[in-house]
């Protein structure tokens, strides 16, 4: 790409030049010369930019959207503009904070502070797996949208209009204010990401987080999904970390005390070199969307129960590349890995039975395996 000298546009540099951008002149845009190959490298990201601007695209929706402009974020991942909240048919029931302008779940406030776990009946257990099987449809469904290309406002739509056709809630809608119908986990987001209009990357990770409150029950579970080229090393810490779910699931069963959950799963993620975040727990969940038992997934906790039949709750271990601390975005419900580093989860919900448990949320195919392992 040689041509008449010039002046070095890289910052700082005033060097004569006669090298220049190759699309530049591909596109008509005079000028764009650099000294070296090694300037023009170092500048593609900024100098690229102008390739947009000449051809009237918007270069970075995500710059016309900066909510915070003082936080300091851990990694790379920006928030997007968010679409309007989703509305749900009046005929549809509805949990106690659907419309409640705060969203605080008043039958959950209720029972707060208390450690008795229910032991539900056979109707409550009819309703369960009712809920959650409809839960398992809605998570498939918003696993047929997720790509590359395809925004997380758009999967949350996939999982709000699911919801509709099975007449059914989404339970996140509103909860203590919660925006959007599920929470779309990217990257180094560890939970609870509000869905928004940044298209998924090429090598993205994407947590979809599904809830279903129907006929008074509530159904949750959650995946991870790989988006188009994933790193083997990303790639290996979703499989751990399904791995730390299935370990946990193995030991649920009558007699068991839930505090040893997490010294399975912290031993599993340790021995290939993850962390398990500690601020987010599995739960009870049955009428309420989040009661007792408490489940932490990491070792050495004190959680306080022993696991009888009829108990109903969730394990949804997530698991890091780094450190297993957390920071949280200022729209206060978006939680990062501290060190920028990214994360996985995996969540079924459970039926603890006389002999063991169901996994009320288990995939009807496959053998109740995730779709990365029907992979060759």
């Amino acid at each position: 790409m040689a041509v008449a000298p010039g002046i070095c546009e890289a910052p700082g540099c005033k060097a004569e030049a006669s090298l220049q951008c190759p699309t530049c002149l591909k596109i008509g845009i005079q000028g764009s010369y650099f000294c070296s190959q090694a300037c023009f490298k170092d500048n593609w990201n900024s100098h690229k930019l102008i390739h947009h601007l000449a051809k009237g695209e918007n270069v970075n929706k995500s710059s016309e959207y900066n909510p915070w402009p003082s936080y300091h974020y851990t990694g790379k991942l920006r928030p997007f503009k968010r679409e309007s909240r989703r509305e749900v048919p009046e005929c549809i029931g509805r949990p106690d904070y659907a419309q409640h302008p705060t969203g605080i779940p008043i039958s959950e406030q209720a029972v707060r502070g208390s450690a008795q776990i229910k032991i539900l009946n056979d109707e409550e257990i009819e309703g369960m797996r009712v809920a959650c099987k409809l839960g398992r449809e809605v998570l498939d469904e918003a696993a047929k949208t997720c790509g590359v290309g395809v925004t997380t406002a758009e999967i949350d739509r996939a999982v709000h209009e699911a919801c509709i056709e099975r007449d059914c809630y989404p339970s996140p809608l509103n909860y203590y204010q919660f925006p959007a119908s599920c929470c779309t986990s990217v990257n180094e987001v560890i939970c609870h990401g509000i869905p928004d209009t940044r298209p998924l990357q090429d090598g993205d990770i994407c947590n979809v987080d599904v809830t279903v409150y129907h006929n008074g029950f509530h159904g949750d579970l959650n995946e991870t999904f790989l988006v188009g080229n994933v790193k083997p090393e990303v790639k290996k810490l979703v499989e751990v970390t399904y791995e730390c779910l299935s370990k946990a699931i193995e030991i649920v069963r009558p007699g068991e005390k839930y505090r040893d959950i997490g010294n399975v799963i912290q031993k599993h993620a340790q021995a290939h070199g993850f962390s398990v975040v500690r601020s987010y727990c599995g739960h009870g969940i049955h009428r309420l969307f989040h009661t007792a038992p408490n489940v932490p997934h990491y070792a050495k906790n004190k959680a306080v129960g022993v696991m009888k039949p009829g108990h109903c709750f969730t394990i949804e271990p997530m698991i890091s590349q780094g450190t297993w601390r957390d920071e949280m975005w200022p729209d206060n419900w978006t939680a990062v890995t501290a060190d920028g580093q990214w994360s996985a989860q995996f969540e079924h919900t459970l039926l603890v039975t006389e002999k063991g448990c169901d996994i009320l949320t288990k995939r009807l195919t496959n053998d109740g395996k995730p779709w990365f392992m029907d992979q060759s």
